[in-house]
């Protein structure tokens, strides 16, 4: 009986992670759909409204909860840090998405978890299973599938993509340490006040005029991306980063079926095959962890 009630609330906070987890898989999907739609706008501008509404939107749940998010607190460093390794994550990722399809591209950015993985050893201390290492092996012959290195320019936007898992999986980490320290709306609302604050000189120096298609997508990217970093960070605050990272790949299938739908993407074999390695590795992760 008290195995029963000690295993019972892991259980539940599973169950809230992994909902939290498709919602953002979902949001993160059509996040990147109205990225490719905003077409030749340029980055700094992408950037800037994909912070933009998320920022007000905490704002606005910091206003209503009567919190002030600029108040004092010892983890200021972590806040600007994970803020910082999130904007050039969200950068990179929107340069693959530029030239790579949405599913390749969300397959490169979503190699985060096993950073989260080797990060969390070195960073917070976690316990390193010797069963990862043949899950980071299959995830980095996975990767490599679905850059295919040609040593020339073209490598660049899947190289872009790669660096964002890694710069993803730094500032996952760190949302993780905040836990219990930090609540997860100021989080979010660092992140977005400083990427929205970094981007906005860049309106001026790369000014541009979006048609009416683009401003819908422009603002679209902002509340997708809301709803896909509220969905991250409530899930990582249920449950620990190595065990609930491998539910991120639901982003990828609801991006593969997104890509088919509005432009009839469909990646070549070595991609699919560099998916299918990466996502094993990710199972064989997720199992090891979740028996420590």
């Amino acid at each position: 009986m008290p195995s029963q009630k000690n295993t019972a609330p892991v259980t539940d906070n599973m169950k809230i992670a992994m909902t939290w987890m498709v919602l953002s898989g979902i949001s993160f999907a059509l996040m990147g759909a109205t990225v490719k739609i905003s077409g030749d706008a340029p980055l700094t501008t992408k950037v800037f409204f994909r912070n933009l509404v998320t920022m007000i939107i905490t704002a606005s749940f910091a206003i209503r909860l009567r919190q002030n998010p600029f108040s004092r607190t010892p983890w200021l460093k972590r806040l600007v840090l994970r803020s910082l390794f999130g904007l050039s994550g969200v950068a990179l990722y929107f340069i693959a998405l530029y030239q790579l399809n949405l599913a390749e591209a969300s397959l490169l950015n979503k190699t985060s978890p096993f950073f989260v993985t080797v990060f969390a050893v070195f960073f917070l201390k976690e316990k390193f299973n010797r069963a990862l290492i043949p899950a980071l092996g299959l995830a980095f012959v996975g990767a490599l599938l679905v850059i295919k290195p040609h040593f020339d320019m073209s490598i660049l936007p899947a190289l872009a993509g790669f660096g964002s898992g890694m710069f993803a999986g730094m500032a996952y980490t760190l949302v993780r340490s905040l836990k219990g320290r930090e609540n997860p709306n100021r989080i979010i609302f660092y992140f977005s006040f400083i990427s929205t604050m970094v981007t906005l000189p860049f309106l001026f120096v790369f000014p541009f005029s979006p048609t009416p298609t683009q401003w819908l997508a422009l603002i679209g990217t902002g509340v997708f991306a809301a709803g896909g970093q509220y969905g991250l960070t409530f899930a990582y605050h249920h449950a620990r980063a190595s065990r609930i990272s491998v539910f991120t790949y639901l982003h990828v299938l609801f991006s593969l079926v997104v890509g088919f739908l509005l432009w009839n993407e469909r990646p070549d074999l070595l991609s699919i095959l560099g998916g299918l390695l990466i996502i094993a590795g990710a199972v064989i992760s997720h199992r090891s962890t979740s028996k420590d």
